[in-house]
């Protein structure tokens, strides 16, 4: 399979699974279409073109022509300079890697995190949070994460993977997109009764199963095990913690309880004033079953080797 083709299936994938619903996202696409048009020439030389069928600026192939042939993957939650000399060394004791896989993140993916923060507002319309309350209060919080990713040396990684000549890919929202519609559909599907008995429908899932071995499984964060859980939301995509200031009107339009990758303490503080209940699942463990499932649609039908470094364990459902 070519890079190229591989990292095409992954952006389709990632729309077809976006929480907000497919038409909303090539609605999206449409009006970047139209805004580049209508950029002066010599802003469009600036313009990241990619974006016009890749919704997701945090998912990219960061080194490589996409010609590349792939038949071997290194794959890992962070792959950063480290990882990037360990699939080196392996290259040179003859263990073939034709791809370094990282699911968060680098390079100018990294640096461009925060564009897919606006997703946010349009899943929290869907359930039920007015868009204009939702939008508004995300924006401060875009420029806040945009601040903070400006100072940062974000080429590092892609710096050695280009010296080393490896070809580089990150796969970030797309793979949050699964695990957060593969959640959602389970909790709506089963209807748990508790918190108890969310927690024991995420212990039913290998990958969380994994995480509770080695003392990082789910935790109640807010809430004790006999809550009713109510109106469950997964907050689980959308480039990384949105507003704080939230929570009023997640409570406000019938969330009971969320299930989150991870909540910051000032977040945590403001999901308790507004009686929130909060379960988190775990980082990991669940970017571990979002590339899973990428991978298990990506690869389906395909020969090609995953080596698992890096905090991620590969976890086949096909």
């Amino acid at each position: 399979m070519k890079l190229r083709d591989l990292y095409k299936k992954a952006i389709q994938i990632g729309i077809e699974n976006d929480p907000r619903g497919k038409d909303l996202v090539l609605k999206e696409l449409e009006k970047r279409k139209r805004d580049y048009e209508t950029l002066p020439e010599k802003k469009k030389q600036f313009f990241d073109m990619e974006s016009l069928e890749n919704p997701y600026s945090d998912s990219r192939i960061l080194v490589g022509n996409g010609d590349e042939e792939i038949k071997t993957i290194i794959a890992g939650i962070d792959m950063e300079v480290g990882e990037v000399v360990l699939a080196d060394s392996l290259r040179q004791r003859g263990q073939k890697v034709d791809l370094i896989l990282s699911h968060h993140p680098e390079g100018g993916a990294y640096a461009r995190l925060f564009s897919v923060m606006y997703m946010q507002a349009d899943i929290l319309g869907r359930f039920g949070v007015p868009i204009n309350i939702a939008e508004s209060l995300m924006e401060s919080r875009i420029k806040e994460v945009e601040r903070k990713l400006m100072p940062v040396n974000h080429t590092r990684a892609v710096d050695a993977a280009r010296l080393l000549n490896i070809p580089f890919m990150c796969l970030h929202t797309p793979a949050d997109n699964m695990v957060a519609t593969y959640l959602q559909k389970t909790f709506d599907d089963k209807q748990p009764f508790t918190l108890d008995d969310v927690i024991e429908l995420l212990l039913e899932i290998p990958e969380y199963r994994e995480a509770e071995k080695n003392n990082a499984g789910p935790k109640i964060l807010i809430g004790n095990k006999d809550r009713k859980a109510g109106k469950i939301f997964v907050d689980m995509t959308g480039g990384t913690e949105g507003s704080k200031e939230i929570f009023n009107s997640m409570a406000l339009g019938g969330i009971n309880t969320i299930v989150a990758m991870h909540l910051s303490e000032e977040h945590r503080k403001e999901a308790e004033k507004n009686h929130i209940n909060v379960i988190i699942a775990g980082h990991i463990a669940s970017d571990n079953l979002g590339l899973n499932l990428l991978l298990d649609r990506i690869l389906e039908g395909e020969e090609i080797k995953v080596l698992e470094c890096s905090g991620f364990v590969r976890v086949k459902r096909q």
